[in-house]
C-alpha cells in the first residue's frame, strides 16, 4: 500500500473553481501550481485571491502573517510540465472531455506513478477520464462547490477501479482542507446535482408554463421551503451556460425527461443570457437591485 504524502499540488485551470480551489489548498499548508493557458488568466487569479484573503484579514478571520504564508505557497504557470512533480492534480477546465482527457494523457506521461489524478467535474464520469490514463486506480472525482473557500462540502468520487488507498488519501486531503466529504459513486451528476438539477430545471419549466412569475417561484422557495434563496437566482448565480451543458450531459447520460434543459433555457443560453457573470440572466443586474427579466413568455 503506498504511503506517499501530500504535499505538492498541482491545478489545472484558475477560473472560479480553480483559483477558489488554489486558495483552500494553499491556506491549508500545500505547495499549489496552477496551470493556465495564458500568463493574465493566472495572475488575475492570484488577485482575487490575495483581495478575498485581505477581506478575511480585516475581519480578522486569518492574520496577515498567515495571508503572505499562503500567498507565498502559490504558484503560476502556462506549461503542464511544471506540475510533473505533483503528488496530486485536480482538474478545473472547462467541462469537455476530451480538453479533460488530453490534459491527464499527457500529464500520465509526466507525472510520477504514485501522484493522484482528480477531476473537479460536476456531470461527467470519471471513468471517462480514467480511460485516458495507465493510472485508473488512481483516478478520483472531488467535486467542489462555489464559492470555493465558503462551501464546505466535497464530493469524493471512486471508480470501479479506483484504488483504496488512492480513496483514501484524497479523502483525507479534503478534511486537512477543512471540508466535510461525502462519498459517490461514479455516476453523472454524483449526489448533489443528481438531485439539484431537476429542481432547477423544473423551476424554469414553471415559469415556461405559466405557473407563477420568476420572482414568486423564487419567493415560493424561499419561503415556502426555508432555502437561503430561490431556484432562479441560484440559476443566475451557478450560470445559465453552465447549467445548460451540465444537464445536456446528464440526460445523454440517463435519458430521462427531467434532465432536459427545457426550451427557454436552451434560449436563453442563446441569447447571452448566462446569469450574473454576463449581467442578465433570469434577473438583469443592472441596476442597485437585481430585477426579474421580461422574458416575452
Amino acid at each position: 500500500m503506498s504511503q506517499e504524502k501530500i504535499e505538492n499540488v498541482g491545478v489545472l485551470g484558475a477560473g472560479l473553481m480553480g483559483s477558489g480551489i488554489v486558495q483552500v489548498c494553499a491556506q491549508a499548508g500545500y505547495r499549489v501550481v496552477a496551470r493556465e493557458v495564458e500568463e493574465r488568466y493566472w495572475k488575475k487569479a492570484f488577485e482575487r485571491i490575495a483581495v478575498f484573503m485581505q477581506k478575511a484579514v480585516e475581519k480578522q478571520k486569518m492574520t496577515t502573517a498567515d495571508r503572505e504564508a499562503a500567498l507565498g505557497r502559490m504558484s503560476g504557470t502556462t506549461e503542464v510540465g511544471d506540475l510533473a512533480d505533483c503528488d496530486l492534480v485536480i482538474e478545473a477546465v472547462v467541462e469537455d472531455l476530451a480538453v479533460k482527457n488530453e490534459m491527464f494523457g499527457e500529464l500520465d506521461g509526466l507525472c510520477p506513478p504514485h501522484t493522484i489524478f482528480a477531476s473537479n467535474t460536476s456531470s461527467l464520469t470519471i471513468a471517462e477520464m480514467a480511460a485516458a490514463t495507465g493510472r485508473p486506480d488512481r483516478m478520483v472525482g472531488l467535486h467542489f462547490f462555489n464559492p470555493v473557500p465558503v462551501m464546505k462540502l466535497v464530493e469524493v468520487v471512486r471508480t470501479i477501479q479506483t484504488g483504496e488507498d488512492t480513496f483514501r488519501r484524497t479523502w483525507a486531503f479534503a478534511e486537512s482542507l477543512g471540508k466535510i466529504p461525502i462519498a459517490a459513486k461514479d455516476n453523472s451528476g454524483f449526489v448533489v446535482n443528481l438531485l439539484l438539477v431537476p429542481y432547477l430545471l423544473g423551476a424554469v419549466r414553471a415559469v415556461e408554463s405559466g405557473v407563477a412569475s420568476i420572482e414568486d417561484v423564487d419567493k415560493g422557495m424561499v419561503y415556502g421551503c426555508g432555502h437561503p434563496m430561490g431556484p432562479l437566482t441560484l440559476l443566475d448565480f451557478v450560470g445559465i451556460d453552465t447549467t445548460y451543458r451540465i444537464a445536456e450531459i446528464m440526460f445523454q447520460e440517463y435519458k430521462e425527461p427531467v434532465y432536459a434543459a427545457p426550451p427557454l433555457l436552451r434560449k436563453m443560453h442563446l441569447a447571452g443570457y448566462h446569469g450574473r457573470k454576463a449581467g442578465k440572466g433570469f434577473y438583469d443586474y443592472g441596476g442597485s437591485e437585481p430585477k426579474p427579466m421580461d422574458l416575452n413568455l
